[in-house]
């Protein structure tokens, strides 16, 4: 409907919401129905907002009064004259009803009830404008708690995951879900909304008019992901890790124990053909004298060998062995032989030796001469530069890369001069390629070189005495002979020889027998030289005295068996100790022997060294033999005394000679002075010779100065054994030569002596086996020879002193 011709226009100044009857202007009119117009339906319809709400809200709530968070939840009602009555109650039965009179008088009861309700109104929107605001604060204070609260039980849920264990999990998902269903639930409660006025249509519960709902349960957001657990996954690779180690130490138990023999030898088989061993042979040590000349050494050379499988070499056998004989210095035939195929068991052969310790040299000429199937490689050889000096002692090794010694003091000491080997073990492909692969497998054992032996020996005097022993050998017919040189004061053998001698570097063209070594392998009846430690006993046992005269006759009975004097003398004849020995009385010694008996004669034999090696340091060192007391027949009271029934060596008699010459102490020979490490060069001294005393000083010096007499006393057995400017004491001896056990015919003719005798030096023995003559006659002028040489050699003073006058008989 159309507004009427004589309203009012809309003022600038009117609120947009619409008239009122209480406005001014609306009531001043006289027509009644200009009043009604002012609030009629259709005037309020013109003061619709925009947004659906009227002016005159009379009795209704306001606005907000009703709102919550929801969004979505309708705002606009659209009310029939402000009133929460229906449109067709609001005034159309009270306007259209009532009389006009009865209209009129009910108008300015309708205006004040009008100023009430508009002031009802404002009390009530500024009552539920506040209760929104206290409700929104107090929502948002709710949703700030609830994200706190979220916040704080999804930290404690991962605390609580990552150490506690799965029921507690679950428990704890259970109390945070009650809590949620509380919160829910209370958030699900229907707010508290004012009464509704007299204005306010009523709806129906927690819906507005519009059929939506008005507080609608407030969506709840979905629980978190749950995030990896750190400690789950540190159990999980726990389990893991324990799980291989427990395979692998049960793989290792079944591969060392439950293996069977034959897969552990398969395993050792399959190793052994992955890996190749190479043998690092030890550099073997040398042997020196006394003052560091080389007397024995290994040097470098080469071998020679042939592949008798190589067919270039099968085609002119011959024509490679001429080739190859006057180099190698075998016979052509002998080449022939090696290098012909040969059967094997298994296979045929493919390696033969042609020559061991080839000189390098040689060995550069038949590289370039490149025969088929000819080849050299690396050796060792033994090289003995003074060729046959000392031979019989040094001895020799054994051809090859082992260098074993064979014989001497090469075969005494081998372990000391040999070392020990190293070894090279490495990875080698299969197949054709069988050659050591590059950062493969490699163990590599370093050889430890062999120590070096540093011998008493000079080699000056070793030189010399063979020299002398050489031509008396060949001079005098001697099948053996044989010669030692004692250090009085040490006991230290400066020079042993042995006749024939042989080159060392040549060893295998000599016999065995000639390459023994005579002083301490033969053993021969000592003879007369045996005769000094009866002299010598019956002095320190005071039977004796040094002026005593013994009564002799040209000869003595003992058990049946004539024992004569080379010296024969008048029956009753009284002769001194110093004749007997320079006539070398077999009748006065066994007088002598008598006075000390069979007990002391025997004791006193072992005091001097017989019956037992000396242990200088050769190999196969003979003990010689004594005829104890209770095996003493009735002539063994005339053959022991004077060195027969009694079988000794010459470095035996020596050292008991020795003994004397020392002021009556034994020091037991020996050869080795000293080892060298072939490492760092440590020189390690010798232990210490074992000693003991035989005969008092005073009676040792006694007796050397009787056994001047043998070499100072015209007629006596040793006069060629003089040393011209020394003073010399001695003895000669003549006796058999054991073979097998049985005497030969030959005599093992001797001479011992000392000097200078007043303080002596050196003690030399020599004994040669000849078919006839006595020791003074074979024996002592190579004494006298190497004796003189020994004294010069060594700077020794002359004797200040003239020997003695003795007196023969009386």
């Amino acid at each position: 409907m159309s507004p009427r011709d004589d309203e009012k226009p809309r003022r600038a100044s009117q609120s947009r919401r619409g008239s009122s009857p209480d406005l001014p202007g609306e009531e001043s009119g006289d027509d009644p129905r200009e009043g009604r117009r002012g609030r009629s339906s259709i005037g309020e319809a013109r003061a619709y907002t925009p947004r659906g709400r009227t002016v005159a809200e009379r009795g209704r709530v306001p606005r907000n009064a009703g709102r919550n968070a929801d969004p979505f939840r309708p705002a606009l009602q659209v009310l029939d004259g402000g009133e929460s009555t229906p449109r067709t109650q609001r005034g159309r039965g009270r306007a259209a009803d009532q009389p006009p009179a009865q209209r009129d008088a009910d108008q300015p009861r309708t205006r004040a009830t009008s100023r009430a309700r508009e002031e009802n109104r404002a009390r009530e929107e500024n009552r539920a404008r506040e209760e929104n605001r206290a409700r929104e604060e107090t929502r948002d204070a709710r949703s700030k708690e609830t994200r706190d609260a979220r916040a704080k039980e999804t930290r404690e849920s991962r605390v609580k995951e990552s150490r506690e264990s799965r029921v507690r999990e679950t428990r704890d998902s259970r109390e945070r879900r009650d809590r949620r269903d509380e919160r829910d639930a209370r958030e699900r409660r229907p707010e508290r909304r004012p009464a509704p006025g007299p204005n306010r249509r009523v709806t129906d519960r927690g819906r507005g008019p519009s059929g939506r709902t008005a507080n609608p349960r407030r969506p709840v957001p979905a629980e978190p992901p749950k995030l990896a657990n750190s400690s789950r996954r540190l159990r999980l690779g726990t389990v893991l890790a324990l799980s291989l180690f427990v395979t692998i130490g049960v793989r290792l138990v079944v591969l060392q124990v439950a293996t069977s023999p034959e897969e552990a030898a398969s395993l050792l088989e399959l190793r052994e053909n992955r890996l190749s061993s190479v043998t690092l042979p030890a550099p073997r040590g040398s042997i020196l004298d006394r003052n560091g000349n080389v007397l024995a050494h290994s040097v470098e050379a080469r071998y020679v060998y042939a592949d008798p499988e190589n067919p270039l070499l099968q085609k002119n056998v011959a024509g490679t062995a001429a080739q190859l004989a006057p180099l190698l210095g075998v016979a052509q035939s002998e080449l022939i032989a090696d290098m012909q195929r040969t059967k094997l068991v298994e296979g045929w052969l493919k390696f033969r030796y042609l020559a061991r310790g080839v000189n390098v040299a040689v060995a550069d000429k038949i590289d370039a001469l490149a025969l088929p199937g000819i080849y050299t490689h690396l050796d060792e050889r033994r090289d003995v530069p003074g060729k046959d000096l000392a031979s019989n002692l040094i001895g020799f090794t054994g051809a090859g890369d082992e260098q074993r010694g064979l014989e001497g003091l090469e075969a005494r000491f081998d372990d000391l001069l040999h070392g020990i080997d190293g070894k090279r073990v490495f990875e080698v492909g299969a197949g054709k390629l069988n050659k050591p692969i590059p950062d493969g497998f490699q163990q590599d054992t370093a050889a430890q070189p062999g120590s070096s032996l540093q011998l008493t020996i000079d080699q000056d005097l070793q030189y010399q005495v063979q020299r002398v022993l050489d031509t008396a050998g060949k001079s005098k017919g001697a099948s053996i002979g044989g010669a030692v040189v004692l250090d009085v004061k040490t006991g230290e053998v400066l020079a042993q020889a042995s006749y024939p001698s042989y080159n060392a570097a040549n060893w295998q063209k000599v016999d065995a027998v000639d390459r023994i070594d005579v002083p301490t392998s033969v053993i021969t009846d000592p003879g007369s030289v045996h005769k000094a430690f009866i002299f010598g006993a019956a002095l320190q046992e005071g039977l004796i005295t040094p002026d005593e005269l013994i009564t002799i006759s040209p000869a003595i009975i003992k058990g049946g068996v004539p024992f004569k004097d080379s010296h024969q003398q008048k029956k009753g004849t009284r002769m001194t100790l110093p004749g007997l020995l320079a006539y070398s009385s077999n009748v006065g010694t066994i007088l002598i022997a008598d006075k000390l008996g069979k007990e002391k004669v025997y004791e006193y034999q072992q005091k001097f060294g017989l019956g037992a090696v000396t242990g200088e340091g050769m190999p196969g060192e003979a003990s010689g033999e004594l005829l104890k007391p209770e095996d003493w027949s009735g002539s063994a009271y005339g053959s022991v005394p004077i060195g027969h029934s009694v079988s000794a060596t010459l470095i035996q008699m020596a050292a008991g000679y020795a003994a004397i010459a020392n002021d009556g102490v034994y020091i037991q020979p020996h050869l080795i002075k000293a080892t060298i490490s072939g490492e760092d060069g440590t020189v390690d001294p010798a232990a210490e010779p074992k000693t003991h005393r035989v005969l008092d000083t005073e009676v040792a010096r006694q007796l050397r100065e009787m056994m001047e007499a043998v070499v100072d006393v015209e007629g006596g057995t040793g006069g060629a054994a003089a040393v011209k400017g020394y003073r010399v004491a001695g003895k000669t001896g003549t006796g058999n030569m054991l073979i097998d056990g049985q005497y030969t015919s030959h005599n093992a003719s001797s001479f011992i002596g000392m000097a200078p005798a007043e303080n002596p030096r050196y003690v030399i023995a020599v004994s040669m086996d000849v078919s006839n003559g006595g020791g003074g006659d074979v024996s002592a002028g190579p004494f006298s020879d190497m004796m003189s040489y020994a004294l010069l050699h060594n700077l020794v003073p002359p004797s200040s002193s003239e020997a003695p006058t003795f007196k023969i008989k009386e």
